[in-house]
């Protein structure tokens, strides 16, 4: 088989773009502000896999932007620019050339810089009050200790996104992608 052209990755980053904008449209809804974010990250992966960084870096900036412009929830769409989107390529980064003690450090002290630079954006940028960023009520006895116990669970739930991401990294490469690769024919 031979090798996908420039015209088949143009045209698999370009669907990874309006793909992961279209998930983005439904975090109106804000039961889905993190979740969907997490999913379009997920195409990040795929385009890394297929495509390689450089076309995977292209995918995230357009869907960012767009994103940014498009999405009618803010904070989705910045979720989406300050982590969930070029976090799988950070990820194979990482994972490509550093002892594992590093890495994890390296891929926490990236998802907190993300996270901690997002709300800001949030807050200053956005105009958001931290208590709707925080999604708490702010005259709550327990109001003061939200901060930190949101940033704890966080990153619980950091690494759980981590581990999905190698799952479905696997997943792919083992099932699905010989199956692609047969039907459309190249590589």
């Amino acid at each position: 088989m031979k090798p996908m052209s420039q015209a088949s990755k143009t045209a698999i980053g370009g669907m990874a773009v309006a793909l992961s904008v279209v998930l983005l449209i439904p975090t109106a809804l804000d039961i889905f502000v993190y979740a969907l974010p997490a999913i379009a990250g997920f195409l990040t992966l795929f385009c890394v896999i297929e495509l390689g960084k450089s076309w995977a870096f292209g995918v995230y900036f357009a869907t960012a932007l767009l994103s940014l412009l498009l999405v009618p929830n803010k904070e989705a769409a910045v979720m989406y620019t300050a982590f969930f989107g070029y976090y799988a390529i950070v990820k194979a980064l990482l994972e490509s050339k550093m002892p594992r003690p590093v890495e994890y450090l390296l891929k926490f002290l990236v998802f907190n810089m993300s996270v901690v630079l997002a709300y800001l954006v949030l807050i200053y940028l956005f105009g958001m009050p931290l208590d709707d960023v925080l999604g708490i009520d702010g005259d709550v006895w327990w109001s003061k200790y939200a901060l930190p116990v949101m940033l704890i669970l966080g990153n619980v739930v950091f690494l759980a996104f981590d581990f999905a991401l190698t799952r479905m990294a696997m997943v792919y490469l083992k099932v699905l992608q010989p199956k692609l690769h047969k039907l459309f024919r190249f590589k």
